[in-house]
């Protein structure tokens, strides 16, 4: 019992690390984006597309080094699956009525399909290999060039941007040691929190005597995804839909090309039988769900209870729960 309290408390208190730290990277990096004179719309579909994201790669990273490959791909399907069913149906609830507008829609939605077809196709022999890897990079750079190239062309962008020059004319960003300082020092603690996150499902999984894939793609997945899950109940409460729903599309994308294809490089990635027979029809059958809901250009509040319930029943019955 008190092995279980060890570990259970390191795992929540290294994951919370892990996820705060990430949060401080980001704000930094997103800082000296700015002072070198880095469109706006660039820091967003790098930076913080990154950011939201770095708890999963780096978590992905270190199991790789500790030998526990398996733990990946649970995560990368967990946050998958958590991020369209928790996240975007808290946003949902919270915002009551989500609209969304078809420009958005258009441009990245066949994408989140497509990952997740690739994600199947790559992980079907139980074998993540490098040259896998490789592909889903170089998806991961498709993808962002176009989303680059779309955003520019779009009216509202343009505007933006226009005003964006306005703003940095009047408002200075100066050079900040500071802010490089937070980076590395955040940079730092997601190395420990990682380390001691996969370390202690590694612990867990032993005593429980589970999978190490299933604690992944379970608790592991849930808690990656709750930078994903702060930005976008923020985002409904503001009534800005389009960042909630872009925040958990482009977050998918990046798990499902860069979280599983930078640590392939490290080391080729065990896929378990439970996530191919179970985990991955579900991220499949929530990619679908997602992409037929947002086809009236809103998710309501009655459509984000479920999705909620289906993250529940897929808990349920990762575990046997019912």
């Amino acid at each position: 019992m008190n092995e279980i309290l060890l570990w259970g408390g390191l795992f929540i208190i290294s994951l919370a690390i892990l996820i705060k730290s990430s949060d401080y990277f980001t704000d930094s990096a997103e800082k000296i984006g700015l002072w070198m004179g880095l469109p706006a719309f660039i820091i967003g579909v790098t930076i913080v597309a990154l950011g939201t994201s770095l708890p999963e790669l780096i978590s992905s990273v270190i199991a790789v080094l500790g030998g526990s490959s398996e733990i990946v791909a649970g995560n990368v399907v967990g946050s998958n699956i958590a991020n369209i069913f928790l996240v975007l149906g808290i946003a949902a609830i919270v915002s009551k009525k989500m609209k969304i507008s078809f420009e958005l829609i258009h441009v990245d939605l066949p994408l989140i399909v497509a990952s997740a077809f690739i994600l199947v196709v790559t992980m079907w022999d139980g074998v993540f290999n490098i040259w896998e890897g490789l592909i889903g990079l170089a998806a991961l750079v498709v993808y962002v060039s176009y989303t680059v190239r779309s955003e520019k062309k779009h009216p509202d962008v343009k505007k933006s941007a226009k005003k964006l020059k306005k703003h940095l004319k009047k408002e200075h960003h100066p050079f900040e040691w500071k802010s490089f300082i937070v980076l590395a020092v955040s940079a730092f603690f997601i190395f420990i929190g990682a380390k001691y996150t996969i370390e202690s499902v590694i612990k867990l999984s032993e005593i429980f005597n589970i999978g190490k894939e299933l604690i992944a793609i379970s608790a592991v997945a849930l808690g990656t995804s709750l930078p994903e899950l702060i930005v976008s109940i923020s985002a409904a409460r503001r009534g800005k839909a389009e960042i909630a729903v872009g925040n958990v599309l482009g977050s998918n994308i990046f798990n499902s090309f860069a979280v599983m294809g930078i640590p392939a490089f490290i080391s080729p990635l065990i896929v378990p039988k439970s996530i191919l027979m179970f985990g991955l029809p579900v991220m499949v059958m929530a990619t679908l769900l997602y992409f037929f809901m947002t086809q009236d250009r809103e998710i309501t509040q009655y459509e984000g209870w479920l999705l909620v319930l289906f993250y529940v029943l897929f808990v349920g019955k990762l575990f046997n729960l019912f």
